[in-house]
Formats: C-alpha cells, sequence, structure tokens
C-alpha cells in the first residue's frame, strides 16, 4: 500500500513511495501526528544517488517485519536533503556535534517538537563491525522513550540549548590581507599530496573551490607555485578514474588517495565547477588536457543531465544493473580484458588494456578495471585510441544505465550556468553557450515568483514546494552575472540584481552583516543555519559574498560592495586555519585584492569581428573575478557602458579598477596585456 510519498516531487522521496514504511515526508502534520500519538520521530535524510542510502532501504525500509515495528512504534519522516539542504543542515550539525561525524544515510530520532535525542548514520539489519542493527537501535529508542521519557526530553533539551547558543566564532572585520592570502596558500601546501595531487588522504575529494582560488591567486600574484599545485592536481584527477575516460565527466570522489577507483555516482554540482576550474586551467595556460577535459565535461552535462525543460538534472546513481539482474555499484563503468576482446577484437583490447590501464587482476572488483590513462597520450597511434573510445563507448551505451535524479536544483543549475556560458565562449561553442542560456531561461520561468523569490528544486517543469537557501540566490546570480558577461544582455544583469537584493533583505544580519543559510521569513527549524565552511558545493555564505562583489564591479553599487566587504571577513578568520573548507571564500577574496577589475568593450555588435575579438579577449583575461560589459555607447543595459565612446570610431575597451581606469584601447593584444590571460 502506497504510503504519503507519492505525491512529492524529489526522486529520493518517490524512491520509497511504496515502503511498507509509513513515510510522511517533512511537514507539521508529521509532528502533529507524533504529538498525538505520543510517539518519537524517526528522521530519515538521504538523496537519490547515495550508494548506502539504497542498501539501508533494501535491507531496512522494505523489509516487512521492520516496517511494521516503526509504524507501530514511531512516525517516519523522510527527508531528501538536496531538496531540504537547511533541514539537513541542521540536524548534521546535532549529529556531527554528538559523534564526531557524519554522513548519508542520516538517521535521527526526534521529539515531536522537532527536538533531536538519538543520532547516526547507516545501521545494518544486524549487528556488525561493532555497529547495533536497526531494529536494536529502533527497540532501544522505543524503551527509551518509553521508560524515561523525561531524561530524553532533557537531553534533547539540552543539545537544541547547546546548537542555538553556537554562533559563527571569528567573523572578522575585513576582508582578508596579503599576508592572511600567503598564509591560507602556505596551509595548503602543508596539505598538498606532492606524488599524487589534490590534499590530504583517502577518500580524495575534487578540490574544487581551491583549485579556483589558486589559479586566481597565481594569476595576481604570479605565485608559481600555486599554479603547479592546480595544474597537477587536475592531470592527475583527469587521468585518474575519478574521470570517465570514455564519456566525460567526473564522478563524485576517488576512495583511494591515487584517484583510481571512484565513488561513481556522478554529480551536478561537481561537472560543473570542475568543467569551469579546467577551462580556467586551459585560459591560463593553454593545456591541451584542460581544454579537452572543459569541453568533455560540458558535453556530458548536456548529453546525459540536460532534461526538456531545458534545465539540469542533480545527478547519476553509483548502482546500476550489472546485466544479470544484480543492482552494483560501477557496473556501468567498469571493463575485464574479456569485456574488451569482445568489443574490440584481441588487437584493439591489447592497445586498450595499454592505455586504459586494464589489467587481469582488476583494480576494482571480482577482476574488473575502471579505465585510466596512466600514460601520455604521445605513445599511441591518436586515430586508432579514437576508434577502441568511439567502440566502448557505443557497447557501454547498451548496458544498462545508472538512474538519474531528474530534479532541478536552482543553485547547482546557477553553477552549470556559468560553466557553461563561459567554456562555450571560450572554444567557440555557441551550442553550450545556448544551453547555459536555456537552463538560465527555466531559472526565470520555474524557479522565480513573482516577488522575484527562488523555490528550491522543480522536476518536470514543475516548481516544487520549498523556499531557495542562500546558496541558491548566490549560485543562481552567479551564473546570471557569467551569461550577462558572455551574451552582453543586460536583462540577466537585471535578474541578478533581483536575488543579490534579496539577499541583503532577507538573508543578512542588519546590525552584523553576517550570512544565514535561511531567509529571515523562512521556516523556523530549532536553528536558523549559519555556516560559511564549503563542502561539496560553494557555502552559501561566499557565493553570496562573490555575487555581491561581481554585481557591484558591474553597476558601481556600494551598498553591495560593502555587503561583500562584510562577508568576506570570514575568509580572513579562516582562511589561514582552515583554506581547504573555504577555497570559495579564498577565490573571491582574490578577486576582491584585484579590484576586480572592470571592462567595458563599446562597439556596434557581437557580430562585427573587431567587437568580438575585443569581447573574447576580455573574457579569456585572467584578472581574478573581472566583470566584462559589452553594448553600444549608447546602450543604457549596463552602468559600465555610460560614457565610453568609441575612439576614432573604432570598438573601443575599457579597463578600470578601484576607481582608476586605464587609457581606452582598441587594440586586443593591448588589453590582453592589461587582463592577462592567452
Amino acid at each position: 500500500m502506497p504510503n504519503r510519498l507519492g505525491h512529492e516531487t524529489s526522486p529520493y522521496l518517490l524512491q520509497h513511495a511504496d515502503n511498507p514504511v509509513d513515510w510522511w515526508p517533512w511537514s507539521e502534520g508529521a509532528f502533529e501526528a507524533a504529538r498525538e500519538a505520543g510517539r518519537p520521530v524517526l528522521l530519515s535524510v538521504g538523496y537519490s544517488s547515495c550508494h548506502w542510502c539504497h542498501v539501508m532501504a533494501h535491507e531496512s525500509f522494505e523489509d516487512e517485519a521492520t516496517a511494521e515495528y516503526l509504524n507501530e512504534h514511531f512516525v517516519s519522516v523522510k527527508v531528501d536533503r538536496e531538496e531540504r539542504p537547511d533541514v539537513d543542515a541542521v540536524y548534521m550539525e546535532a549529529v556531527q556535534a554528538a559523534t564526531g561525524q557524519g554522513g548519508w544515510p542520516m538517521t535521527v530520532f526526534l521529539t515531536p517538537d522537532a527536538e533531536p535525542f538519538y543520532f547516526g548514520t547507516y545501521f545494518p539489519p544486524e549487528p556488525r563491525a561493532g555497529m547495533p542493527s536497526f531494529r536494536q537501535v529502533l527497540e532501544g529508542v522505543h524503551s527509551a522513550w518509553t521508560e524515561r521519557r523525561e531524561e530524553v526530553a532533557e537531553v534533547a533539551g539540552k543539545i537544541v540549548r547547546d546548537l542555538s547558543e553556537r554562533e559563527i566564532a571569528h567573523t572578522g572585520e575585513r576582508p582578508p590581507q596579503e599576508d592572511e592570502l600567503a598564509q591560507a596558500l602556505l596551509g595548503l601546501t602543508r596539505e598538498y599530496d606532492p606524488q599524487r595531487g589534490g590534499f590530504g588522504g583517502a577518500p580524495k575529494f575534487p578540490p574544487s573551490m581551491a583549485l579556483e582560488f589558486l589559479l586566481r591567486h597565481h594569476a595576481r600574484t604570479g605565485a608559481e607555485g600555486a599554479l603547479q599545485m592546480a595544474q597537477d592536481t587536475c592531470e592527475r584527477m583527469a587521468r585518474g578514474g575519478i574521470y570517465d575516460q570514455l564519456g566525460g565527466g567526473f564522478a563524485r570522489y576517488s576512495v583511494d588517495r591515487d584517484w583510481v577507483v571512484p565513488h561513481f555516482e556522478k554529480m551536478l554540482y561537481d561537472n560543473a565547477l570542475l568543467c569551469r576550474v579546467y577551462a580556467h586551467l586551459w585560459r591560463a595556460t593553454g593545456s591541451a588536457l584542460a581544454r579537452r577535459v572543459a569541453l568533455e565535461t560540458a558535453d556530458f552535462l548536456v548529453r546525459e543531465l540536460r532534461t526538456e525543460q531545458g534545465g539540469f538534472a542533480s545527478a547519476l546513481d553509483a548502482d546500476s544493473d550489472d546485466g544479470t539482474g544484480r543492482h552494483v555499484e560501477g557496473a556501468y563503468y567498469v571493463w575485464t580484458p574479456a569485456q574488451l576482446r569482445e568489443v574490440l577484437g584481441a588487437d584493439d583490447a591489447e592497445l586498450a588494456e595499454r592505455y586504459f590501464g586494464v589489467t587481469e587482476e582488476g583494480t576494482f572488483e571480482e577482476g574488473a578495471s575502471v579505465l585510466q590513462l596512466p600514460q601520455q597520450d604521445g605513445f599511441y597511434d591518436a586515430e586508432r585510441v579514437e576508434s577502441v573510445r568511439a567502440r566502448l563507448l557505443a557497447a557501454r551505451d547498451g548496458r544498462p544505465a545508472p538512474g538519474r535524479d531528474d530534479k532541478v536544483v536552482a543553485a547547482w543549475n546557477g553553477l552549470a550556468v556559468a560553466a557553461l556560458a563561459e567554456t562555450g565562449t571560450y572554444f567557440d561553442r555557441p551550442d553550450l553557450v545556448e544551453a547555459a542560456v536555456g537552463a538560465a531561461d527555466l531559472l526565470v520561468r520555474v524557479h522565480l515568483d513573482e516577488q522575484a523569490r527562488l523555490v528550491r528544486t522543480s522536476k518536470d517543469g514543475r516548481a516544487g514546494a520549498h523556499a531557495g537557501v542562500l546558496e541558491d540566490y548566490a549560485d543562481v546570480a552567479e551564473g546570471f552575472l557569467a551569461l550577462a558577461s558572455v551574451t552582453g544582455e543586460g536583462v540577466w544583469l537585471d535578474f541578478a540584481e533581483l536575488l543579490v537584493d534579496h539577499v541583503l533583505a532577507r538573508f543578512t544580519d542588519p546590525a552584523t552583516g553576517t550570512l544565514y543559510d535561511t531567509a529571515e521569513d523562512a521556516e523556523p527549524l530549532i536553528r536558523r543555519p549559519q555556516d560559511p565552511t564549503d563542502s561539496a558545493t560553494p557555502s552559501g555564505w561566499s557565493a553570496a559574498a562573490g555575487a555581491l562583489l561581481g554585481y557591484a564591479a558591474q553597476t558601481g553599487s556600494e551598498p553591495h560592495r560593502a555587503a561583500a566587504e562584510r562577508a568576506l571577513g570570514v575568509v580572513a578568520a579562516l582562511g589561514p586555519r582552515v583554506p581547504r573548507f573555504i577555497g570559495w571564500g579564498l577565490a573571491v577574496a582574490e578577486a576582491y585584492r584585484d579590484g576586480p577589475r572592470e571592462v567595458a568593450v563599446v562597439g556596434p555588435s557581437l557580430d562585427d569581428e573587431a567587437s568580438k575579438a575585443l569581447h573574447r579577449t576580455a573574457l579569456l583575461g585572467t584578472a581574478p573575478g573581472a566583470v566584462v560589459a559589452f553594448g553600444t555607447p549608447d546602450s543604457d543595459e549596463f552602468p559600465l557602458l555610460a560614457d565610453r565612446p568609441l575612439v576614432d570610431g573604432a570598438p573601443t575597451a575599457y579597463v578600470c579598477r578601484n576607481f582608476t581606469c586605464d587609457a581606452p584601447t582598441t587594440d586586443p593584444e593591448r588589453l590582453r596585456e592589461a587582463l592577462g590571460g592567452l
């Protein structure tokens, strides 16, 4: 019998709609039911491409006996963390504070007033490796609830008080200075893995935001060590198993330090961020590998994640059918030598084994290998290799594909808009820019309401029920600002203005300038979430600082620049201490230290070759965070174009920063010298 999840838009919730567990979505009705029945609430949080979420669902939530016990003693609430990042953040903070670790699936037991009192992540169906079984946990919680209710209430109240009293420590009083950015670079250098690239040990995550900081720091200061760390990390990842050597795009993370075996889920946000990083690396160095990876990742986004409505789906699952009916992690992506021979024949299979690092022993499970590029491409005949790759990709397309989470998340689509707009422009791929415009159009049509308030998610062109959070407003504004620079269409600047004004009005503490992850009029939770540190994506706080700074540079708005400066105070405090976890804030700080530079290009149209050359040169500049406006001298779409005439009747570029302007130029080479880049 279906439960209450059947009418939800979240693919993750819909995956549980036929469970025998009597699930509720997060709602007041669920907690009212718990109060009326006098039962505790089981809160289970996950997401659709989470491997261990699927495992726990199969082992416990599809089990009739477990479901019967849950339905008798608990009110069970299922939450998609990607749809409700605010709920996830609040209770994950509690889990981490209590246990010292966190992850998904997240399992939290609450009072009917939503106060947490017992925590965990995955629980097995039987006791295992020191973990109690899920049934033992349920029985223990039920016993505590029925026999020691006052003690449970006391614990829950203390947890809530502790959480509510937490403040963002050391928010800082000013943006980072040179010495603090240098300390952040030194901190990254200390944690850098010189043999393998990246930072820290296993599991190893793509450090997208730290890489952006390193590229910007090198562009501004000339620090070669920063560029070397970025280059080496990008090459190691691109040659490793974390990168899909056939279809492009990156998996979520590597389970080992060498980037060999990934956790195979592919997330929109990772690929949007990394597409942009590799495009920026190419812009700085001209690297052929960076160009290839940026384009292949962009093509992956469009080919495999774009929805019929023009937005981008959230993720591809790690698991898929292995062809025998088993649902296995990585089955879609891995190869054995026998499988290579079946597709390619003996001679080309031997080449593929060497080229992609496939062995009889395997690098993954059951003798299968994750494809890598352990050697330089120059050792092989390029035409033959391309034929091998194309045939393997075609054969792989015949395998059962991983599931796709089709919900469109506003923030992640904003990141994709920025990546595709820039990548398409750099490499003369108007189809990619068109894809960026299509996603931006969907965000305007479906995710923005009449008050220009963002909805967090949509599916099949239908807006979800949940309000956007800070990262949604900031990342979508970032995408719109990038699109404005690339297309020369001021309407995207207008849409960005609506969003950053909401950031000022509804997400900012007027007394301190600090930022909250939820709006002041959002659904109240046990704590208003507020976290300036990056996780898998830029923090809403850092992303908002970047969007505010970029908008201020485009318009000259002092209130927006002042808000960006206040927001960057936390980067001054945390950057020297934990640079890996505030990389986007450090990248924004580099833009702030550089100005950022404001580039106005005036000309008849982007169809005019001289105008196009100046505009393209401006966009290829490596000056951190530079903003670009294009239009005719009499255009009122961009404030930067005001009083910018043609020089001698020719298209002209103006470069300014900190209220000082260079002499205007009609020469792309002089503009390149002013901005850096290829």
